[in-house]
């Protein structure tokens, strides 16, 4: 009867210790969307961008404001290696919406008719977002300037946290990292023929995915040069090996190594949403990469009758340096 009611007891503390424990609100649990509005941003322009971005969202009046300013970038974006100060100034923003399944969307949307979005293009922030550690969310970007976007980047951080979800820093700082290295391959190679920056993320998406399943989800540690062979696997079947050079082939590579370390393998979903990524991006220009397919298809149909060919050669020239080995 003792033994009973110590044991008793401490169900009791311990059921006491459950309902006195704070509340923590999941990302899955969001009771409405978060607009983050660049602090810079002068009144007409921040009720604009706030119109903007609940009107791409399908209508949605009951946002909640998220201020992002110069501290937000300095404690988000300069740990990756950015020089934000506190005093600099914020014009991008976000409107983040939590959903319960369908992968990572973004859209950019433009404010009075205009994209001003200059550099970070929409499939770098669903790439960037899968390293952090987000899932599931669709994500408006828009912005009363031209600015290269960074802003709303961070702001979709600050949304997570603001709702109970504190995205690992490690990610955060591998996801930045990853922003710069494609951005910068996307702007040496935007002139090229053969060249999209959809191939490139997609490319990247897949390089995820495998990486993941050949992993485990992150419980085995795949060596540098494992994950150069699925970079360049990945490059040939989106048809960059041609387009992308060396010096960018390895910082490809050095940004997926940076996404191992900082754990975004080990994401129970990570290899899921890292497979909708790469398959939405494909839908997103089906034409693209329906037109990759075949052309690979074509080529290794076109190495396969090679091999036969040069085969059937090789055979009767033998026979024929028999025969005149046999006439000598």
């Amino acid at each position: 009867m003792k033994k009973f009611m110590k044991w008793l007891g401490l169900a009791v503390a311990g059921l006491a210790l459950l309902t006195a424990a704070p509340h923590v609100v999941r990302a899955d649990t969001w009771s409405q969307p978060v607009a983050t509005i660049g602090s810079s941003l002068t009144a007409d322009q921040k009720s604009g961008t706030l119109s903007t971005l609940q009107n791409a969202a399908g209508g949605v009046n009951n946002a909640s404001q998220l201020t992002v300013n110069g501290a937000t970038l300095v404690k988000y974006l300069n740990p990756s290696g950015s020089t934000f100060t506190e005093s600099s100034g914020v014009w991008s923003s976000a409107l983040v919406q939590k959903t319960d399944n369908g992968g990572i969307n973004v859209k950019i949307v433009p404010y009075n008719g205009t994209n001003n979005i200059t550099t970070i293009t929409a499939d770098q922030y669903r790439n960037a977002a899968l390293t952090a550690g987000i899932s599931n969310a669709n994500l408006y970007i828009t912005s009363a300037v031209r600015i290269d976007g960074s802003g709303a980047l961070a702001g979709v951080y600050a949304a997570f946290a603001q709702n109970g979800e504190n995205l690992n820093n490690q990610q955060i700082n591998a996801a930045q990292q990853e922003v710069n290295t494609l951005s910068s391959i996307t702007q040496a190679n935007k002139d090229k023929d053969g060249y999209s920056d959809k191939q490139l993320n997609n490319a990247v998406a897949g390089a995820k995915q495998q990486m993941a399943s050949q992993s485990n989800n992150g419980q085995q540690t795949l060596s540098q040069n494992q994950i150069g062979n699925i970079v360049d696997s990945q490059l040939k079947q989106n048809n960059l090996t041609t387009i992308i050079n060396n010096n960018q082939r390895q910082l490809i590579i050095n940004l997926l190594v940076n996404v191992q370390k900082a754990g975004s393998l080990k994401n129970n979903d990570f290899k899921a949403q890292a497979g909708k990524l790469a398959d939405s991006i494909q839908n997103s220009a089906k034409g693209l990469f329906d037109k990759l397919n075949k052309s690979l298809n074509t080529e290794e149909n076109r190495n396969f009758l090679q091999k036969i060919w040069d085969g059937i050669v090789s055979f009767f020239n033998g026979i024929a340096q028999w025969i005149q080995s046999l006439i000598k």
